[in-house]
């Protein structure tokens, strides 16, 4: 056929196909292929015209014409495969191997064996509070069932733990669909039913959600017996299973001795080696950890002991002696104390949950009692907190500051300290955390956080959702804080020294470890200075005690309060009145150099360069270049490398000289605690070593000396050696750790004998040559043939 230019065709989309009819070309519509086919020839055919919209069926070849518009192309479909369609689809459901999922649900979702008895009781609580909520509008549930409770009976002996509740209790198809199919949960089906009917939030008690609690049993049990009897109904069922099982059976309760009047009875048949779990003491200790805050009471079969006084039956033939002696007087019977053993229901979960109180409420003595019993404290705490958060996430917590640390103090580097219990609906979910609900620098703080709806894994052990997580942490640590600030501002100025005590280097950690708190942290720090050696004092009464022309807050970082006291870098700074930090904690350096300022006063170190006093005298320091440049200049070809340079001091007033680090490397502070490290790296002593700068104080005789040296003999030896001796004590008195001690010892003891050669000796032979004169009282003329006299000693009346 003929092809169309673009152009062409524009126009004949414009003008109708009239004018073009004449350009199309004939087209041999026989096919041989439709002669042998009648189905083909006989199909309808479609064709398509760039003159006419739409598409239009051929029925009959032989009608077929160009009327309509002129003819491009023509497609054939047939409706032979047009009947052929797609194979069909097939839809298959996910098939599993029970006994393999079963061991994998068990095994794979829980991390510690004992959370079974937790999930357990968690399924027995959703019970009674199933019952409490129906029976609101269904009073004749509660008939003939006894009091909401939880009862835990352990048979030690043959490895049984039975759990009984008064709940709701299953009815034959419940056991089906609930213990029958794998993660469907009773509870969330429940609660959807009452969304459905628009009681949502009615009951926001039940715990369970993932449908798999219930097969936790079979972590410590190789076989799972259920019998219960529900509510509604008048038939009591029991449902058995075991473990690595692919089928379970349910039949009805007929033994007379075994029927409950309504809930259910749990009855879990240990595996050999998890016999351990049957003994009462373990099972009420696993009660007290996970579920002591459950809002029903939860009994055990605990064995007791009565204390009572028995009579002691007399000996036969002392009672007759007694008889034979014809004693009228009766004598008292003779009695001794035992212990009866008797076995009887106890309530384990005595302790309620104050922090789903009103804080207005609960007393002192309430939050400290709470305290020393969840955590096993003896002493008081310094401070609580007791707050609800509303909103993204909503949870109650009661947070408290200890009184002292824990022996050893493993809190300040092992942030798993398990201090924070999480609680989700009263049931203890866990306490062992790194950090996520609160910084390692905190980890001293011990509390409580419980929640309705945070994000759990099916485990309920790991928080999923790490936004929720971060929103949690933010409002901790800010409650936290309040409450250490609380301290602080308590009158009683005891508690914050007592808090700084213990857990004042926490604080510090967290300057290095937390930037967006530094404001919060900043406040709580205390520090020596060098107007209060004796006590500590915050950076908000040091900016309070500041000069009105100081611009700066000045501090020392030394290893000791006495090296802090006594340091060169002092001198000028103290005769003008300026406060100085001691810092004598190896973390303080660290953590004042993260905090950079405070209330928009820098810190500034004293023993770094280019130190700023606010006196600077530019005509004075100009005459003093033009004075002592050339002294500098030859003290500087002297040390060599040892220093970068050697500058006029403006911080000394005493001493000769002083040893001074780099702007921007580390002070002798940090470089003897770096070279201390055990696992130091020894390489970046020399790049992180900085430069020193070897300052001279002007107004000390031994410098003028050493200018007039400079001046007149530069070269003579002992002027060089006063200058390494100078440099040495410097590097001492300075905080440094001279790299050659014995060549520093040797220095001194050369000075030494120096400064007093021969100064005693001579006394000496001028005492001698005094006594050996002639005349002298004390001559004896030959003094070789004298003989010491022994004198014995006599008492002044003449008596030995």
């Amino acid at each position: 056929m003929h092809r169309l230019s673009r152009r062409s065709a524009s126009a004949i989309l414009r003008n109708g196909g009239a004018r073009y009819r004449s350009v199309a070309a004939p087209i041999s519509l026989q096919d041989s292929s439709t002669e042998g086919n009648s189905k083909v020839s006989q199909s309808p055919r479609r064709w398509y015209s760039a003159l006419t919209a739409g598409r239009h069926n051929i029925t009959s070849l032989n009608n077929f014409n160009l009327s309509n518009g002129l003819f491009l192309g023509i497609r054939t479909e047939s409706t032979a495969a047009a009947s052929a369609s797609d194979p069909p689809v097939e839809k298959y459901e996910y098939q599993a191997e029970v006994s393999r999922l079963m061991d994998l649900i068990v095994h794979s979702l829980y991390s510690n064996k004992e959370v079974f008895l937790r999930e357990l009781i968690s399924n027995a609580s959703d019970a009674l509070d199933k019952l409490r909520f129906l029976s609101v509008t269904e009073s004749q549930l509660l008939k003939d069932g006894g009091e909401l409770d939880i009862r835990v009976q352990t048979d030690k002996d043959n490895g049984i733990i039975t759990i009984t509740d008064s709940g709701i209790g299953m009815t034959r198809q419940e056991l089906v669909d609930c213990l029958g199919t794998i993660a469907q949960s009773g509870t969330a089906k429940f609660l959807k039913a009452l969304k459905d009917s628009k009681d949502a939030g009615a009951d926001n008690n039940l715990i369970g959600q993932f449908g798999v609690g219930f097969y936790s049993a079979f972590l410590v049990s190789d076989r799972v017996v259920v019998s219960t009897k529900s509510a509604k109904s008048d038939k009591q069922y029991v449902w058995e299973g075991e473990a690595n099982a692919s089928s379970y059976t349910v039949r009805e309760e007929t033994d007379p001795e075994k029927l409950i009047p309504r809930g259910t009875r749990l009855s879990l048949y240990l595996k050999h080696d998890e016999k351990g779990f049957a003994h009462p003491e373990r099972v009420q200790k696993l009660l007290k950890n996970y579920s002591q805050f459950v809002s029903f009471p939860i009994y055990i079969w605990q064995e007791k002991g009565l204390t009572k006084e028995v009579e002691v039956e007399e000996d036969p033939a002392e009672a007759k002696k007694e008889g034979d002696d014809g004693e009228a007087e009766k004598k008292k019977k003779k009695t001794k104390t035992v212990v009866e053993r008797y076995w009887d229901w106890e309530l384990t979960n005595e302790t309620q949950p104050i922090w789903l109180r009103n804080p207005k409420e609960v007393t002192t003595e309430e939050y400290n009692e709470f305290y020393k019993k969840t955590f096993n404290e003896y002493l008081d705490p310094l401070a609580s907190s007791h707050f609800t958060t509303e909103g993204e996430v909503e949870f109650r917590s009661i947070l408290y500051v200890p009184a002292i640390t824990p022996m050893g103090k493993e809190d300040f580097i092992n942030p798993k300290t398990k201090n924070i219990r999480l609680h989700v609906k009263r049931v203890f979910i866990s306490d062992d955390f790194d950090g996520e609900l609160f910084p390692r620098y905190l980890s001293f703080v011990k509390g409580v956080v419980d929640s309705n709806d945070l994000p759990l894994n099916v485990s309920r052990e790991i928080l999923q959702e790490s936004r929720i997580v971060r929103i949690m942490r933010k409002r901790l640590v800010r409650k936290a804080f309040d409450m250490i600030l609380g301290i602080a501002m308590s009158e009683n100025r005891d508690d914050y020294e007592k808090f700084w005590e213990n857990f004042g280097k926490n604080l510090k950690l967290g300057c290095i470890e937390d930037r967006e708190n530094h404001k919060r942290i900043a406040p709580l720090l205390r520090f020596f200075s060098s107007q209060s050696e004796e006590e500590v004092i915050s950076l908000d009464e040091y900016v309070e005690n500041m000069k009105p022309e100081q611009k700066d807050i000045y501090y020392i970082a030394t290893d000791s309060l006495t090296s802090a006291k006594n340091t060169p870098f002092l001198e000028k700074l103290l005769e003008k009145d300026y406060e100085v930090l001691y810092l004598i904690d190896p973390i303080d350096e660290v953590a004042i150099q993260n905090l950079k300022s405070y209330k928009e006063k820098n810190f500034v170190d004293i023993s770094k360069e280019d130190l700023d006093l606010g006196d600077k005298d530019e005509e004075k320091e100009k005459a003093m270049k033009q004075e002592f440049g050339v002294t500098c200049d030859w003290i500087k070809k002297r040390l060599g490398d040892k220093v970068a340079s050697v500058q006029i001091s403006n911080r000394l007033s005493t001493s000769p000289c002083v040893l001074v680090s780099g702007k921007f490397g580390w002070s002798a502070n940090m470089e003897r605690l770096m070279k201390a490290q055990t696992v130091g790296d020894t390489t970046s002593l020399d790049y992180m070593r900085g430069r020193r700068v070897f300052e001279i104080n002007p107004e000390h005789p031994i410098i003028k000396d050493l200018n007039a040296a400079s001046r007149n003999c530069p070269d003579q030896e002992d002027a060089l050696r006063t200058i390494d001796l100078l440099y040495d004590t410097a590097l001492v008195s300075s905080g440094f750790t001279p790299e050659n001690p014995a060549q520093l010892g040797g220095k001194i003891y050369e000075m030494m004998g120096m400064a007093i050669s021969g100064k005693w000796g001579a006394l000496a032979s001028e005492i001698h040559q005094t006594v050996s004169q002639p005349g002298n009282p004390g001559n004896t003329g030959n003094l070789e043939t004298v003989e010491a006299e022994v004198v014995e000693p006599v008492e002044a009346d003449g008596k030995k």
